[in-house]
């Protein structure tokens, strides 16, 4: 370690190598000693602590982080905008090609509107709430121009270019409103509009959370030519650090409102040095990843009223000593591009292993040394369950469905067409029947509009079918509930068996009411035998087998006052307050960082353990399909326009998947350490087809790389696949003396640039 020092703008000690520029760098914008500070009732909060940073000229630089690291924080403070009542100190500096440079810091009001959006633009993380829901997506173009003094017909013709760059149809785009357009397609307007005045800086936060895989992996994929195209600097913002693999080039990681390491995104991702990186690598699902090596990370991050004296890592670390406790770390030198802020880096990887990495240390697991919080370690901590092959199990089904359709009418077309219901229906849900036992899980996975969620309302019986049959244990649910014919298990009982968690616990929880009041209401209601002091020490006793210490505490709280994973542990308690036979998990860890999404996962499945609950889970993402369905063997079902396509256990649909979309969702997928270069995507088309008008013959012909003609006019059935690979599927292929193989190769119907390969392919 270096012996000569300089001193930090924050009073730090630091390597005079580490803190001083390469001679050879280009930095396009530089932070120094950046702080942002609220003044609350109970104290400071420092939201951003001292953050020097170099963003190097036409670089793609990822910032990863749990949520309350700093990182959005940090993308305001590049365009001085911190929100009032926040002070920013320090310096931020932009450095054109020609001419001084600036400190934007120390520019006045006009000129900083002007350095907004002309110099450094930002993409923000709700695209939805970007747009005015009540406006044409064209007049958020128009009024840019306006505020910018550009001729309005010049920058429409720019903004025409950047949309078709980005798949687009401008002028559906410009004719819009913002709910006439997919999730994926508003992201790329913003992304456009964050374009058209040609800015030096694209400052991207989250840009990709709220997406599906395909759309995810098609954006970076557009982003990366956008850069070279428009000769951009680009700061993407995520918590989902396998999404930058093979996409950054350089990786910032955020803890505690400071970068506590910094480097090429290859050598941080496969020699990570601070004990904080390699814990969230492993805790990150993955496919191709160990199941037994995944580690939720022990402990929570620190309060910015109350942060920690010495290292902020230090309560959570395995590697904290005395000297972390008491000393902030320095910032050294790794190598020469490599930097990290740790008293201990050298000794993390005998401490800290990374799973999938052979670094010559053994899997720590769940690790010690700092107080946990996950619950009942022991637990969590479990073997893999062996998998159960599909259709092997002899039992009677818990809920089975049988042929069902949910269609929902549109009122599009005006009042006589909803009058006389000629509009066309939604096909939310067409002709699914599959079966769901005791102690099963079953991981619906699909884009956004297949139908999962719908699908998931329907098996418990919140949604009615438009034809088919829905039932609990053989009793017909539509007919319990009407109270139709002879019925053998009332409506109350199969209510009070069938439950679901909701994708958002935050807007399922009551704002207005304490805990103790929600949590009771179930129950008084199927529990009215049980006193009040009963009823509290049911509640106390979950409280406590989901960690969340001291219940009596928590049982006081609103929901707002409890994070994301809190609030999402309190609403699994909800649920099976009433101990069901089976519950809908509706995308449970999709709003968490992927560094509580293990840990979520390992709390269902310790549940599942002590109340023998079956789990029907949705999910856009397919690691965490994997996690959840391989550590307990269940299943694993692909659904695309209302129809599965796929299903079967996680090696027989991961390992060896047999339909073309599988297949896509697998490659969008995002690795940690990808073992081949970039391939190109396996889809035609980025956008799904409109469910009111789907495709003849096969639904997914359309964006198929390998459809034929047979594909337009035959509709292939849900079937098992001969042969070693096992499963079921819905495509021709898998069928070797099938007459696909004898029809002609089909041009992928594609609206967009990103057109599939039609090649023959050996059988």
């Amino acid at each position: 370690m270096s012996e000569t020092r300089t001193e930090r703008f924050d009073g730090r000690d630091v390597d005079e190598n580490a803190a001083s520029s390469d001679p050879d760098t280009d930095p396009v914008m530089e932070l120094r000693d950046a702080t942002v500070t609220f003044e609350m009732d109970r104290g400071r909060s420092r939201v951003l602590d001292g953050v020097t940073l170099e963003i190097e000229r036409n670089e793609i630089l990822g910032v990863v982080g749990e949520s309350g690291s700093g990182k959005s924080m940090l993308a305001s403070a590049l365009m001085n905008a911190i929100p009032e009542p926040g002070v920013l100190e320090g310096e931020i500096r932009y450095n054109p090609e020609q001419g001084e440079a600036i400190d934007v810091t120390e520019l006045s009001d006009t000129a900083l509107r002007s350095f907004r959006w002309d110099t450094v633009s930002m993409v923000f993380q709700g695209a939805m709430s970007s747009f005015n829901p009540v406006r044409k997506i064209e007049t958020s173009f128009v009024e840019t121009f306006v505020a910018h003094d550009v001729p309005v017909s010049v920058g429409m013709e720019r903004a025409r270019g950047i949309l078709e760059d980005l798949s687009l149809d401008p002028e559906r785009v410009f004719d819009a409103h913002p709910h006439e357009l997919s999730g994926g397609m508003k992201q790329r307007a913003l992304i456009a509009l964050s374009l058209v005045l040609e800015p030096d800086v694209l400052v991207m936060d989250e840009p990709t959370a709220a997406l599906d895989l395909l759309m995810q992996q098609s954006i970076i994929r557009l982003l990366s030519e956008l850069k070279e195209t428009y000769d951009l600097t680009i700061v993407f913002i995520t918590h989902d650090i396998a999404l930058l693999s093979g996409f950054a080039d350089r990786l910032a990681v955020m803890y505690a409102f400071d970068i506590v390491e910094l480097g090429p995104t290859n050598e941080v991702l496969k020699a990570a040095s601070h004990p904080y990186t390699r814990a969230l690598l492993t805790a990150s699902p993955n496919l191709t990843l160990p199941l037994e090596e995944m580690a939720p990370i022990n402990g929570r991050s620190p309060d910015p009223v109350e942060s920690p004296a010495g290292c902020s890592y230090a309560p959570r670390c395995p590697l904290a000593s005395e000297q972390c406790r008491r000393d902030e770390p320095q910032f050294d030198r790794v190598n020469a591009n490599h930097r990290v802020g740790c008293h201990h880096w050298k000794d993390a990887a005998d401490v800290v292993s990374l799973a999938g990495i052979d670094d010559g240390t053994e899997p720590t697991g769940t690790r010690s040394g700092a107080e946990s919080v996950s619950p009942g370690a022991e637990g969590t901590a479990r073997a893999v369950r062996p998998e159960t092959e599909t259709g092997s199990r002899s039992e009677t089904p818990l809920v089975s469905l049988d042929d069902v359709d949910v269609h929902f009418r549109t009122d599009e077309r005006g009042l006589l067409d909803r009058f006389f219901g000629t509009s066309s229906p939604v096909r939310a849900v067409d002709g699914v029947s599959l079966d769901i036992y005791a102690d099963d899980v079953l991981v619906i996975v699909g884009e956004s509009g297949c139908g999962k969620s719908t699908l998931g309302k329907t098996a418990i019986g919140l949604q009615e079918p438009t034809a088919g049959r829905v039932e609990y244990r053989g009793q017909h649910i539509w007919n319990a509930r009407r109270r139709f014919g002879d019925v053998e298990i009332p409506w109350g009982e199969i209510r009070r068996n069938l439950q679901i968690v909701h994708q958002d616990p935050g807007s399922a929880l009551n704002p207005n009411r304490k805990m103790s009041g929600i949590l009771a209401e179930p129950l008084k209601r199927w529990r009215g035998d049980k006193t009040a002091t009963e009823r509290r020490q049911i509640l106390t006793t979950l409280l406590r087998e989901v960690g969340i210490t001291p219940p009596e505490d928590y049982l006081e709280r609103y929901p707002h006052q409890l994070s994301g994973g809190e609030q999402q542990r309190v609403a699994l308690v909800r649920a099976f307050l009433t101990n069901p036979d089976l519950i809908f998990a509706d995308e449970p860890v999709s709003a968490l960082d992927v560094s509580l999404r293990v840990e979520i996962m390992d709390l269902l499945i310790r549940l599942q353990d002590l109340f023998g609950t079956s789990f029907l889970m949705v999910s856009h993402d397919l690691a965490n399909a994997r996690y959840m369905a391989g550590k307990t063997g269940g299943r694993i079902g692909v659904m695309y326009l209302g129809e599965l396509v796929e299903i079967g256990t996680p090696d027989q649909v991961l390992e060896n998947p047999q339909h073309p979309y599988t297949q896509a969702l697998r490659w969008a997928t995002p690795e940690l350490y990808p073992d081949d270069e970039p391939t190109d995507p396996p889809v035609g088309g980025i956008d799904v087809p409109d469910a009111t008008n789907v495709p003849s013959g096969c639904r997914y012909r359309t964006r198929c790389e390998y459809a034929r003609e047979i594909c337009t006019a035959r509709t292939p059935s849900l079937e098992a696949t001969d042969g070693a690979c096992g499963g079921t599927t819905r495509c021709f292929r898998p069928i070797d003396d099938h007459d696909y193989w004898d029809s002609p190769p089909l041009e992928t119907e594609s609206d967009d640039s990103d057109s599939a390969s039609t090649a023959e392919e050996p059988r």
